[in-house]
Protein backbone atom coordinates (compact mmCIF):
# COMPACT_ATOMS: atom_id res chain seq x y z
CA UNK A 1 0.00 0.00 0.00
CA UNK A 2 1.52 2.99 -1.40
CA UNK A 3 1.18 6.17 1.26
CA UNK A 4 -1.25 8.32 -0.79
CA UNK A 5 -3.61 4.85 0.03
CA UNK A 6 -2.88 5.94 3.67
CA UNK A 7 -6.36 7.15 5.00
CA UNK A 8 -5.69 7.55 8.50
CA UNK A 9 -3.46 9.52 10.77
CA UNK A 10 -2.52 6.18 12.82
CA UNK A 11 -1.23 4.74 9.56
CA UNK A 12 0.37 7.93 8.33
CA UNK A 13 2.52 8.37 11.10
CA UNK A 14 3.77 4.66 11.31
CA UNK A 15 4.13 5.21 7.71
CA UNK A 16 6.47 8.08 8.31
CA UNK A 17 7.96 6.51 11.74
CA UNK A 18 9.10 3.94 9.33
CA UNK A 19 10.28 5.64 5.66
CA UNK A 20 11.91 9.17 7.43
CA UNK A 21 12.06 8.46 11.04
CA UNK A 22 14.69 11.95 10.86
CA UNK A 23 13.05 14.00 9.01
CA UNK A 24 11.17 16.73 11.17
CA UNK A 25 7.53 16.70 11.16
CA UNK A 26 6.58 19.51 13.07
CA UNK A 27 9.11 22.61 13.86
CA UNK A 28 8.60 25.85 15.46
CA UNK A 29 10.34 28.40 16.79
CA UNK A 30 13.77 26.37 16.11
CA UNK A 31 12.75 23.54 18.21
CA UNK A 32 11.50 20.45 16.15
CA UNK A 33 9.95 17.01 16.27
CA UNK A 34 11.24 14.27 13.62
CA UNK A 35 8.45 11.73 12.47
CA UNK A 36 10.40 9.38 14.44
CA UNK A 37 9.95 11.14 17.65
CA UNK A 38 6.20 11.74 16.89
CA UNK A 39 5.38 8.09 16.38
CA UNK A 40 6.93 7.63 20.17
CA UNK A 41 5.62 10.98 22.02
CA UNK A 42 2.03 10.68 20.20
CA UNK A 43 1.27 7.29 22.83
CA UNK A 44 2.66 9.10 25.31
CA UNK A 45 0.09 11.79 24.64
CA UNK A 46 -2.99 9.22 23.93
CA UNK A 47 -1.76 7.74 27.82
CA UNK A 48 -2.07 11.30 29.53
CA UNK A 49 -5.40 11.82 27.24
CA UNK A 50 -6.79 8.41 28.65
CA UNK A 51 -5.76 9.65 32.14
CA UNK A 52 -8.45 12.79 31.87
CA UNK A 53 -10.81 9.93 30.72
CA UNK A 54 -10.91 10.99 26.76
CA UNK A 55 -11.15 7.91 24.54
CA UNK A 56 -12.87 7.08 21.03
CA UNK A 57 -15.24 9.76 20.11
CA UNK A 58 -14.66 12.24 22.76
CA UNK A 59 -14.47 15.60 22.03
CA UNK A 60 -10.87 17.72 22.74
CA UNK A 61 -11.16 21.28 22.74
CA UNK A 62 -7.89 23.46 21.82
CA UNK A 63 -7.83 27.62 23.24
CA UNK A 64 -5.00 29.22 21.41
CA UNK A 65 -3.10 30.46 18.17
CA UNK A 66 -1.44 28.09 16.39
CA UNK A 67 1.70 26.07 18.47
CA UNK A 68 3.25 22.59 17.46
CA UNK A 69 1.75 21.49 21.23
CA UNK A 70 -1.34 21.93 19.17
CA UNK A 71 -0.54 19.86 16.45
CA UNK A 72 1.03 17.12 18.41
CA UNK A 73 -2.64 16.98 20.78
CA UNK A 74 -4.65 16.61 17.33
CA UNK A 75 -2.36 13.97 15.53
CA UNK A 76 -2.08 11.67 18.81
CA UNK A 77 -6.03 12.06 19.87
CA UNK A 78 -6.78 11.24 15.71
CA UNK A 79 -4.70 8.05 16.03
CA UNK A 80 -7.26 6.20 18.65
CA UNK A 81 -10.49 8.64 16.91
CA UNK A 82 -10.93 10.97 19.40
CA UNK A 83 -11.86 14.68 18.10
CA UNK A 84 -9.91 17.43 18.62
CA UNK A 85 -11.68 20.58 18.63
CA UNK A 86 -9.98 23.73 18.03
CA UNK A 87 -11.42 27.11 18.86
CA UNK A 88 -11.02 30.87 17.28
CA UNK A 89 -8.67 32.73 19.58
CA UNK A 90 -10.28 35.52 18.53
CA UNK A 91 -14.32 34.75 19.69
CA UNK A 92 -15.60 36.53 22.68
CA UNK A 93 -16.32 34.77 25.81
CA UNK A 94 -19.61 33.80 25.36
CA UNK A 95 -19.36 32.55 21.64
CA UNK A 96 -16.35 29.93 23.33
CA UNK A 97 -18.48 28.94 26.13
CA UNK A 98 -20.96 28.43 23.77
CA UNK A 99 -18.97 25.77 21.35
CA UNK A 100 -17.44 24.33 24.47
CA UNK A 101 -20.71 23.62 25.54
CA UNK A 102 -21.99 22.20 22.24
CA UNK A 103 -19.14 19.80 21.74
CA UNK A 104 -19.05 18.17 25.33
CA UNK A 105 -15.47 18.42 25.50
CA UNK A 106 -14.34 16.39 28.50
CA UNK A 107 -10.75 18.59 28.58
CA UNK A 108 -9.93 22.55 27.51
CA UNK A 109 -6.39 22.68 26.36
CA UNK A 110 -5.21 26.02 26.24
CA UNK A 111 -2.07 27.93 24.31
CA UNK A 112 0.09 30.12 26.69
CA UNK A 113 -1.28 33.61 27.34
CA UNK A 114 -5.17 32.55 27.32
CA UNK A 115 -5.93 31.83 30.72
CA UNK A 116 -7.84 34.42 31.76
CA UNK A 117 -10.31 34.16 28.28
CA UNK A 118 -10.80 30.23 29.23
CA UNK A 119 -11.91 31.06 32.41
CA UNK A 120 -14.53 33.96 31.45
CA UNK A 121 -15.61 31.54 28.61
CA UNK A 122 -16.21 28.39 31.23
CA UNK A 123 -17.04 30.15 33.79
CA UNK A 124 -20.18 31.24 32.09
CA UNK A 125 -21.10 27.28 31.41
CA UNK A 126 -23.10 24.82 33.84
CA UNK A 127 -20.57 21.88 32.82
CA UNK A 128 -16.98 22.84 31.84
CA UNK A 129 -14.30 20.65 30.48
CA UNK A 130 -11.38 20.27 33.05
CA UNK A 131 -8.56 23.28 31.86
CA UNK A 132 -5.57 22.28 31.17
CA UNK A 133 -2.58 24.78 30.52
CA UNK A 134 0.38 23.99 28.18
CA UNK A 135 2.99 23.19 30.71
CA UNK A 136 1.47 21.61 32.39
CA UNK A 137 0.43 19.04 29.33
CA UNK A 138 4.00 18.65 28.53
CA UNK A 139 4.44 17.72 32.29
CA UNK A 140 2.18 15.10 32.14
CA UNK A 141 3.19 13.85 28.70
CA UNK A 142 6.76 13.62 29.72
CA UNK A 143 5.56 11.67 32.55
CA UNK A 144 3.25 9.26 30.79
CA UNK A 145 4.63 6.16 29.64
CA UNK A 146 3.61 4.91 26.08
CA UNK A 147 0.34 3.66 25.65
CA UNK A 148 -0.72 0.11 23.52
CA UNK A 149 -4.37 1.83 21.58
CA UNK A 150 -7.01 0.59 19.05
CA UNK A 151 -6.66 2.74 15.79
CA UNK A 152 -9.34 4.66 14.85
CA UNK A 153 -10.31 3.51 11.07
CA UNK A 154 -10.65 5.96 8.01
CA UNK A 155 -14.57 6.58 8.40
CA UNK A 156 -14.08 7.59 12.23
CA UNK A 157 -14.22 11.50 13.35
CA UNK A 158 -11.25 12.70 13.83
CA UNK A 159 -11.57 16.92 13.79
CA UNK A 160 -14.81 19.19 14.20
CA UNK A 161 -14.70 23.00 12.88
CA UNK A 162 -16.82 25.40 13.50
CA UNK A 163 -18.31 27.38 10.83
CA UNK A 164 -20.65 30.82 12.06
CA UNK A 165 -24.64 29.47 10.98
CA UNK A 166 -26.88 32.21 9.62
CA UNK A 167 -29.25 31.98 12.71
CA UNK A 168 -26.40 33.02 14.65
CA UNK A 169 -25.59 29.99 16.49
CA UNK A 170 -22.34 28.21 15.16
CA UNK A 171 -22.40 24.68 13.44
CA UNK A 172 -19.55 21.88 13.91
CA UNK A 173 -18.73 20.46 10.73
CA UNK A 174 -17.60 17.06 11.58
CA UNK A 175 -14.45 15.48 9.63
CA UNK A 176 -13.23 11.98 9.85
CA UNK A 177 -10.01 10.75 8.74
CA UNK A 178 -11.39 9.78 5.13
CA UNK A 179 -12.89 13.19 4.52
CA UNK A 180 -9.25 14.82 5.66
CA UNK A 181 -6.73 12.26 3.01
CA UNK A 182 -9.23 10.57 0.54
CA UNK A 183 -8.55 13.41 -2.05
CA UNK A 184 -4.90 12.80 -2.45
CA UNK A 185 -4.98 9.05 -4.38
CA UNK A 186 -7.22 10.82 -7.20
CA UNK A 187 -4.70 14.35 -7.29
CA UNK A 188 -1.55 11.67 -7.31
CA UNK A 189 -3.24 9.79 -10.18
CA UNK A 190 -4.10 12.44 -12.39
CA UNK A 191 -0.37 13.90 -12.42
CA UNK A 192 -0.96 17.26 -11.70
CA UNK A 193 3.10 18.78 -10.40
CA UNK A 194 1.26 20.16 -7.12
CA UNK A 195 0.32 16.67 -6.13
CA UNK A 196 4.03 15.50 -6.04
CA UNK A 197 6.02 16.71 -2.97
CA UNK A 198 9.92 16.39 -2.95
CA UNK A 199 11.22 15.02 0.20
CA UNK A 200 13.03 18.30 1.23
CA UNK A 201 10.34 20.57 1.47
CA UNK A 202 8.28 22.70 3.82
CA UNK A 203 5.03 24.15 4.05
CA UNK A 204 4.01 27.19 6.45
CA UNK A 205 1.49 27.24 8.73
CA UNK A 206 0.58 30.52 9.65
CA UNK A 207 -3.17 30.74 9.29
CA UNK A 208 -5.32 30.22 12.17
CA UNK A 209 -5.52 26.31 13.61
CA UNK A 210 -9.04 26.83 13.68
CA UNK A 211 -9.52 27.20 10.18
CA UNK A 212 -9.41 24.57 7.65
CA UNK A 213 -6.98 26.93 5.65
CA UNK A 214 -4.17 26.29 9.19
CA UNK A 215 -5.17 23.32 10.42
CA UNK A 216 -5.57 21.52 6.88
CA UNK A 217 -2.14 22.55 6.31
CA UNK A 218 -0.88 20.53 8.96
CA UNK A 219 -2.72 17.45 7.94
CA UNK A 220 -1.30 18.02 4.02
CA UNK A 221 2.39 18.12 5.62
CA UNK A 222 1.43 14.64 7.48
CA UNK A 223 0.35 12.94 4.59
CA UNK A 224 3.24 14.25 2.35
CA UNK A 225 5.82 13.52 5.06
CA UNK A 226 7.06 16.79 5.10
CA UNK A 227 7.99 18.94 7.75
CA UNK A 228 5.47 21.97 9.24
CA UNK A 229 6.56 25.06 9.72
CA UNK A 230 4.05 26.27 12.32
CA UNK A 231 4.00 30.22 13.34
CA UNK A 232 1.40 30.89 16.08
CA UNK A 233 -0.38 33.30 13.71
CA UNK A 234 -0.03 35.60 10.79
CA UNK A 235 3.06 38.31 10.59
CA UNK A 236 4.36 39.52 7.30
CA UNK A 237 7.61 39.28 9.29
CA UNK A 238 6.80 35.59 9.66
CA UNK A 239 6.42 34.43 6.68
CA UNK A 240 9.35 36.37 5.44
CA UNK A 241 11.06 34.38 8.38
CA UNK A 242 9.60 31.70 6.76
CA UNK A 243 11.41 31.51 3.58
CA UNK A 244 14.53 31.97 5.36
CA UNK A 245 13.91 28.82 7.21
CA UNK A 246 13.10 27.04 3.48
CA UNK A 247 9.29 26.77 3.10
CA UNK A 248 8.65 25.84 -0.49
CA UNK A 249 4.73 26.19 -0.08
CA UNK A 250 1.97 28.43 1.96
CA UNK A 251 -1.42 28.91 2.00
CA UNK A 252 -2.56 32.93 2.33
CA UNK A 253 -5.48 34.80 1.77
CA UNK A 254 -4.21 38.03 -0.76
CA UNK A 255 -4.92 40.35 1.49
CA UNK A 256 -2.30 39.35 3.55
CA UNK A 257 0.41 38.23 0.33
CA UNK A 258 0.01 41.92 -0.68
CA UNK A 259 1.35 42.52 3.18
CA UNK A 260 4.04 40.11 2.62
CA UNK A 261 5.45 41.16 -0.69
CA UNK A 262 5.23 45.22 -0.19
CA UNK A 263 7.04 44.28 3.33
CA UNK A 264 10.40 46.41 3.16
CA UNK A 265 12.15 42.88 3.96
CA UNK A 266 10.60 41.56 0.70
CA UNK A 267 13.19 42.79 -1.47
CA UNK A 268 16.49 41.10 0.34
CA UNK A 269 14.92 37.66 1.29
CA UNK A 270 15.41 34.75 -0.85
CA UNK A 271 12.18 33.12 -2.14
CA UNK A 272 13.84 31.23 -5.04
CA UNK A 273 12.75 27.77 -3.46
CA UNK A 274 9.32 28.53 -2.94
CA UNK A 275 7.61 26.16 -5.62
CA UNK A 276 3.51 27.12 -4.75
CA UNK A 277 1.85 29.76 -3.65
CA UNK A 278 -1.77 28.69 -2.78
CA UNK A 279 -4.24 31.47 -2.03
CA UNK A 280 -8.25 31.55 -1.30
CA UNK A 281 -10.88 33.61 -0.06
CA UNK A 282 -11.01 35.82 -3.06
CA UNK A 283 -9.05 36.04 -6.24
CA UNK A 284 -5.89 37.50 -6.81
CA UNK A 285 -6.05 41.34 -8.08
CA UNK A 286 -4.38 41.40 -11.39
CA UNK A 287 -1.69 44.43 -10.12
CA UNK A 288 -0.97 41.78 -7.19
CA UNK A 289 -0.49 38.97 -9.12
CA UNK A 290 2.21 41.27 -11.14
CA UNK A 291 4.15 42.20 -7.90
CA UNK A 292 4.09 38.91 -6.53
CA UNK A 293 5.42 37.00 -9.39
CA UNK A 294 8.25 39.69 -9.99
CA UNK A 295 8.75 39.27 -6.34
CA UNK A 296 8.24 35.47 -5.94
CA UNK A 297 9.53 34.69 -9.64
CA UNK A 298 9.61 31.11 -9.19
CA UNK A 299 6.68 30.47 -7.47
CA UNK A 300 3.29 28.70 -9.44
CA UNK A 301 0.15 30.52 -8.00
CA UNK A 302 -3.00 28.51 -7.47
CA UNK A 303 -5.74 30.10 -6.46
CA UNK A 304 -7.99 27.31 -4.06
CA UNK A 305 -11.90 27.26 -3.51
CA UNK A 306 -13.49 25.34 -0.48
CA UNK A 307 -15.20 25.93 2.65
CA UNK A 308 -15.22 23.87 5.98
CA UNK A 309 -17.72 21.75 4.96
CA UNK A 310 -15.57 20.37 2.06
CA UNK A 311 -12.78 19.67 4.64
CA UNK A 312 -10.83 22.43 2.06
CA UNK A 313 -10.24 23.15 -1.52
CA UNK A 314 -12.83 21.58 -4.10
CA UNK A 315 -11.68 23.71 -6.81
CA UNK A 316 -8.65 24.96 -7.81
CA UNK A 317 -7.13 27.49 -10.37
CA UNK A 318 -3.97 26.03 -11.01
CA UNK A 319 -0.78 28.28 -12.27
CA UNK A 320 -1.12 28.15 -15.89
CA UNK A 321 -4.26 30.08 -15.70
CA UNK A 322 -2.36 32.78 -14.15
CA UNK A 323 -1.52 35.79 -16.87
CA UNK A 324 0.14 38.52 -16.39
CA UNK A 325 -1.92 39.91 -18.47
CA UNK A 326 -4.73 38.91 -17.55
CA UNK A 327 -7.71 37.23 -18.44
CA UNK A 328 -11.37 35.81 -17.79
CA UNK A 329 -10.44 32.53 -15.57
CA UNK A 330 -8.40 34.50 -13.07
CA UNK A 331 -11.66 35.83 -11.87
CA UNK A 332 -13.20 32.40 -11.47
CA UNK A 333 -12.14 29.85 -8.22
CA UNK A 334 -10.84 27.00 -10.76
CA UNK A 335 -12.36 23.68 -11.59
CA UNK A 336 -13.03 20.77 -9.61
CA UNK A 337 -9.84 19.20 -7.80
CA UNK A 338 -9.59 15.64 -9.06
CA UNK A 339 -12.23 13.48 -7.19
CA UNK A 340 -14.47 15.73 -6.72
CA UNK A 341 -17.23 16.84 -8.44
CA UNK A 342 -19.05 20.22 -9.00
CA UNK A 343 -22.38 21.80 -10.52
CA UNK A 344 -24.78 23.86 -10.74
CA UNK A 345 -28.55 23.73 -9.92
CA UNK A 346 -32.02 25.72 -9.63
CA UNK A 347 -34.42 25.64 -6.21
CA UNK A 348 -34.98 22.34 -6.85
CA UNK A 349 -31.77 20.92 -7.29
CA UNK A 350 -32.02 20.48 -11.21
CA UNK A 351 -28.32 21.46 -13.21
CA UNK A 352 -28.29 24.67 -14.99
CA UNK A 353 -26.90 24.88 -18.32
CA UNK A 354 -23.32 26.61 -18.72
CA UNK A 355 -23.49 30.23 -17.69
CA UNK A 356 -26.96 29.94 -15.89
CA UNK A 357 -26.54 31.22 -12.02
CA UNK A 358 -27.55 29.34 -9.80
CA UNK A 359 -26.39 27.62 -6.44
CA UNK A 360 -22.81 25.19 -6.48
CA UNK A 361 -23.12 21.99 -4.90
CA UNK A 362 -20.48 19.41 -4.39
CA UNK A 363 -19.99 15.68 -4.42
CA UNK A 364 -17.01 14.53 -2.82
CA UNK A 365 -15.21 12.08 -0.37
CA UNK A 366 -13.80 14.88 1.69
CA UNK A 367 -17.47 16.23 2.05
CA UNK A 368 -18.35 16.32 5.88
CA UNK A 369 -19.66 13.59 7.95
CA UNK A 370 -22.34 16.05 8.81
CA UNK A 371 -23.05 19.28 11.57
CA UNK A 372 -22.55 17.60 15.06
CA UNK A 373 -25.99 17.30 16.67
CA UNK A 374 -27.77 19.47 14.04
CA UNK A 375 -29.62 16.19 12.00
CA UNK A 376 -31.87 18.65 10.33
CA UNK A 377 -29.12 21.37 9.39
CA UNK A 378 -27.50 18.45 7.75
CA UNK A 379 -29.81 16.57 5.93
CA UNK A 380 -30.50 20.49 4.39
CA UNK A 381 -26.79 20.83 3.48
CA UNK A 382 -25.72 17.22 2.46
CA UNK A 383 -28.39 16.39 -0.01
CA UNK A 384 -28.01 12.65 -1.76
CA UNK A 385 -24.40 13.05 -1.38
CA UNK A 386 -24.25 16.71 -2.73
CA UNK A 387 -22.66 19.41 -0.23
CA UNK A 388 -24.81 23.09 -1.11
CA UNK A 389 -22.80 25.73 -1.09
CA UNK A 390 -24.80 28.21 -0.58
CA UNK A 391 -22.55 30.47 -3.35
CA UNK A 392 -24.35 31.61 -6.45
CA UNK A 393 -22.13 30.37 -9.45
CA UNK A 394 -22.61 29.67 -12.60
CA UNK A 395 -19.80 27.27 -15.01
CA UNK A 396 -18.41 27.93 -18.30
CA UNK A 397 -18.13 25.17 -21.08
CA UNK A 398 -14.92 24.78 -20.13
CA UNK A 399 -15.87 24.14 -16.70
CA UNK A 400 -15.02 27.01 -14.64
CA UNK A 401 -16.72 27.80 -11.83
CA UNK A 402 -17.08 31.71 -11.40
CA UNK A 403 -18.84 32.88 -7.76
CA UNK A 404 -21.22 35.84 -7.87
CA UNK A 405 -22.55 36.44 -4.78
CA UNK A 406 -23.64 34.30 -1.22
CA UNK A 407 -27.04 33.13 -1.10
CA UNK A 408 -26.60 32.90 2.78
CA UNK A 409 -25.53 36.85 2.62
CA UNK A 410 -21.91 35.29 4.36
CA UNK A 411 -19.07 38.10 4.61
CA UNK A 412 -15.55 37.02 3.89
CA UNK A 413 -13.22 39.86 5.52
CA UNK A 414 -8.93 39.26 5.35
CA UNK A 415 -10.20 35.41 5.38
CA UNK A 416 -12.43 35.38 7.94
CA UNK A 417 -16.42 34.60 7.71
CA UNK A 418 -18.16 36.72 9.33
CA UNK A 419 -22.42 35.43 9.01
CA UNK A 420 -25.10 39.24 9.14
CA UNK A 421 -27.51 37.27 11.65
CA UNK A 422 -24.74 36.75 14.39
CA UNK A 423 -23.73 40.09 14.28
CA UNK A 424 -27.33 41.40 14.08
CA UNK A 425 -27.82 39.64 16.53
CA UNK A 426 -25.76 41.33 18.79
CA UNK A 427 -26.36 45.08 18.26
CA UNK A 428 -29.94 44.56 18.50
CA UNK A 429 -29.46 44.26 22.25
CA UNK A 430 -28.40 47.54 22.21
CA UNK A 431 -31.52 49.72 23.52
CA UNK A 432 -31.65 52.96 20.81
CA UNK A 433 -32.20 50.05 17.56
CA UNK A 434 -34.99 49.71 16.07
CA UNK A 435 -33.90 47.69 13.00
CA UNK A 436 -30.25 46.12 12.31
CA UNK A 437 -29.04 45.04 8.70
CA UNK A 438 -25.42 43.98 8.49
CA UNK A 439 -23.76 43.90 5.49
CA UNK A 440 -20.24 43.52 3.45
CA UNK A 441 -19.39 46.46 1.68
CA UNK A 442 -15.72 46.39 -0.79
CA UNK A 443 -12.21 47.28 1.31
CA UNK A 444 -9.31 47.51 -0.30
CA UNK A 445 -7.41 45.57 2.20
CA UNK A 446 -9.50 43.17 3.70
CA UNK A 447 -11.75 42.25 0.66
CA UNK A 448 -15.20 43.06 2.63
CA UNK A 449 -15.51 45.49 5.60
CA UNK A 450 -18.05 45.17 8.13
CA UNK A 451 -21.14 47.39 8.01
CA UNK A 452 -24.34 47.79 9.90
CA UNK A 453 -27.46 50.17 9.13
CA UNK A 454 -29.68 50.72 11.78
CA UNK A 455 -32.95 52.37 12.15
CA UNK A 456 -33.66 53.62 15.43
CA UNK A 457 -36.22 53.23 17.95
CA UNK A 458 -38.61 56.35 18.01
CA UNK A 459 -37.78 59.07 20.45
CA UNK A 460 -33.74 58.13 20.30
CA UNK A 461 -30.83 58.68 18.12
CA UNK A 462 -28.08 56.47 17.24
CA UNK A 463 -24.12 57.36 17.60
CA UNK A 464 -22.22 54.87 15.40
CA UNK A 465 -19.38 55.03 17.50
CA UNK A 466 -21.65 53.67 20.14
CA UNK A 467 -22.89 50.58 18.31
CA UNK A 468 -19.67 49.73 17.09
CA UNK A 469 -18.07 49.94 21.07
CA UNK A 470 -21.62 47.88 22.25
CA UNK A 471 -20.55 45.36 19.65
CA UNK A 472 -17.45 44.82 20.53
CA UNK A 473 -17.83 43.58 24.18
CA UNK A 474 -20.15 41.23 22.40
CA UNK A 475 -18.29 39.99 19.33
CA UNK A 476 -14.85 38.85 18.03
CA UNK A 477 -13.08 41.88 16.84
CA UNK A 478 -13.40 40.75 13.02
CA UNK A 479 -17.02 40.82 13.23
CA UNK A 480 -17.84 44.35 14.65
CA UNK A 481 -18.80 46.76 12.10
CA UNK A 482 -16.14 48.94 11.06
CA UNK A 483 -18.90 51.66 9.85
CA UNK A 484 -22.36 51.94 11.09
CA UNK A 485 -25.14 54.40 8.72
CA UNK A 486 -28.44 55.28 9.94
CA UNK A 487 -30.57 55.24 8.24
CA UNK A 488 -34.90 55.98 8.44
CA UNK A 489 -36.39 52.84 6.98
CA UNK A 490 -35.20 49.38 5.97
CA UNK A 491 -36.12 47.79 2.59
CA UNK A 492 -38.46 45.09 2.73
CA UNK A 493 -40.13 42.87 0.57
CA UNK A 494 -43.70 41.96 -0.16
CA UNK A 495 -43.64 39.25 2.92
CA UNK A 496 -41.66 41.73 4.83
CA UNK A 497 -37.98 40.39 4.53
CA UNK A 498 -35.28 42.54 4.58
CA UNK A 499 -33.45 43.16 1.57
CA UNK A 500 -29.95 43.11 2.17
CA UNK A 501 -29.24 43.39 -1.55
CA UNK A 502 -30.43 46.76 -1.94
CA UNK A 503 -28.73 48.25 0.91
CA UNK A 504 -25.39 46.89 -0.63
CA UNK A 505 -26.10 47.90 -4.20
CA UNK A 506 -24.62 51.52 -3.82
CA UNK A 507 -21.74 50.80 -2.42
CA UNK A 508 -21.03 47.92 -5.16
CA UNK A 509 -22.17 49.99 -8.20
CA UNK A 510 -19.77 49.76 -10.90
CA UNK A 511 -18.13 46.25 -9.66
CA UNK A 512 -18.38 42.93 -11.93
CA UNK A 513 -19.44 40.73 -8.79
CA UNK A 514 -21.18 41.30 -5.26
CA UNK A 515 -18.00 39.64 -3.53
CA UNK A 516 -14.95 40.69 -3.27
Amino acid sequence: MSDNEKLTFDELIRHWAAERPDAVALEQDGAALTFGELEHRSRKIIAMLANHGVGKGDRIAWLGKNARHYFELFYSAARMGAVTVPVGWRLAAPEIAYILGDTGAKVLFIGEGFEELAAKATGQMDAAPEVIDTSTALAQIEAAEPADFAPAGPEDAVLQLYTSGTTGNPKGAVLTNANLFSLRQPAEEAAQPWSSWDENEAILVCMPCAHIGGTGLGIMAMAAGIRAIVQSEFTPDGVLDGFEQGITRLFIVPAALQMVIQHPRAKTTDMSGVKYVMYGAAPIPLDLLREAVQTIPDAGFLQCYGMTETTGTIAMLPPDDHSLEGNQRMKSAGRAVPGAQLKVVDEDGRELPRGEVGELICKSPSNMAGYWNLPEATSSSLIDGWMHTGDAAYMDEDGYVFIQDRIKDMIISGGENVYPAQVESAIYGHPAVGEVAVIGVPDDTWGEAVKACVVPKPGTSVDPDDIIAFTRERLAGFKVPKSVDVIEVMPRNASGKILRRELRAPFWEGRERQVN
